[in-house]
């Protein structure tokens, strides 16, 4: 098996399964893009298997830790791990589930959703991608869905030098449908939907955060589906105003209300920024707040741009809270920290004069589990704050 010898101090060494472009000191057998090599250290003790990709800054991913090749047969084990920790440690529902979650699941670049009969594959990373029909032969094995959806259309793919594109593997095209989850109704569409065809990453989160909004005035900011404001609606909110730019996702939100028969919601298509300032000018003023944007980054280079992005709508959202109001705020971007996130909000509230006490923290639900070591894997930070009154 060709491979690669990794220097000393990389990263690979402290736990992380990724070898960067700058950390190798060796590579032996002309290995190609796509294959798996043999990672081995400066003294040529052998590390484990890994996918290989020299098109990308991750130039291999660790598997596993002895030598495996990829194969249906291995997909097939991986996946029934994966359905087993999630059935025996969580309380989710594996209908409506993330099924694998790459790097967390000892697939790098392998996400597989389920959306009842249907599974949507989405293949991150190139050497994923060149096996995509062993994976969906495994899926068929272990799932036996009725379609499967490879939702390609990422822009992760590009710096693994893959087209974006989607397609139907297995069965037919799925239709536009509708689900009910926790009593609210959301519009599924496996092809052409926001990521795989529901942020499900955030489910729980509707009803945990939406249990507080219980005869509150509820702004909800980059409604998307409408989650949170479906939610705070159905949980007695006694209004809200839920905001997106995309004329597809109010409209979407406006057809999921009508069929959760959520009352008292005000649909606002326009720039989230753009309406803070307006509220700000107006005097508004509202008892809740929540806050979910896209990620304002993709990579580090725009770090920068980003935070003074989260710092301005946190800034302005703060302005516009009552005495003892609340604010809910996520981000979605791993290169965003726990604590520089934390830190942008603490400045905010300085430059607002507006005290905080922290109530929860919040972050992805159970099927998208966290390792440690690999800290992309928990991208997605929230927290829940009350707004003090002057002492």
């Amino acid at each position: 098996m060709p491979g690669l010898i990794i220097k000393p101090r990389a990263r690979i060494f402290h736990g992380h399964e990724w070898v960067y472009s700058n950390e190798i000191k060796k590579t032996f057998g002309n290995p190609s893009p796509g294959d798996v090599v043999s990672l081995k250290d400066f003294r040529d003790r052998p590390l484990g298997s890994a996918i290989y990709n020299p098109k990308s800054q991750i130039i291999a991913r660790r598997f596993s830790r002895r030598k495996q090749d990829l194969n249906t047969e291995f997909f097939i084990k991986r996946i029934k791990r994966a359905i087993n920790w999630r059935k025996n440690r969580t309380n989710i529902d594996l209908s409506l589930c993330r099924i694998v979650w790459s790097e967390s699941d000892g697939l790098p670049g392998l996400i597989i959703d389920r959306y009842g009969e249907s599974i949507v594959i989405q293949t991150l990373t190139l050497a994923m991608d060149l096996r995509i029909e062993s994976i969906a032969d495994a899926v068929m094995e272990t799932l036996s869905p009725k379609a499967i959806v490879a939702r390609n259309d990422s822009p992760t793919r590009i710096a693994e030098g893959l087209d974006q594109q989607t397609k139907v593997l297995r069965g037919e095209e799925p239709k536009i449908y509708h689900l009910i989850h926790n009593g609210t109704s959301f519009t599924i569409d496996l092809v052409s939907g926001q990521k795989t065809g529901l942020y499900l990453d955030q489910l729980d989160n509707y009803t945990k955060i939406a249990s507080s909004a219980n005869g509150r005035t509820v702004l909800d900011c980059f409604t998307n589906q409408g989650g949170f404001a479906l939610s705070c609606a159905l949980n007695g909110a006694s209004s809200v105003t839920a905001i997106d730019v995309s004329e597809k996702a109010i409209q979407t939100a406006r057809g999921n209300a009508e069929k959760s028969e959520a009352k008292n919601i005000h649909w606002v298509e326009a720039n989230v920024f753009d309406e803070l300032k307006k509220y700000d000018s107006e005097g508004r003023e509202f008892d809740f707040i929540i806050l979910d944007p896209p990620s304002f980054t993709r990579n580090k280079k725009s770090l920068s741009d980003a935070m003074r992005g989260y710092k301005e709508i946190h800034l302005r959202s703060l302005k516009l809270l009552k005495p003892e109001g609340m604010l809910t705020t996520f981000t979605c971007s791993h290169h965003v920290t726990h604590r520089a996130f934390l830190d942008m909000i603490k400045s905010a509230s300085v430059d607002s004069k507006r005290n905080l006490r922290l109530l929860a923290e919040l972050t992805q639900r159970a099927d998208h589990p966290v390792n440690p070591l690999i800290p992309e894997t928990s991208y997605l930070k929230g927290f829940s704050f009350e707004i003090l009154p002057s002492w």
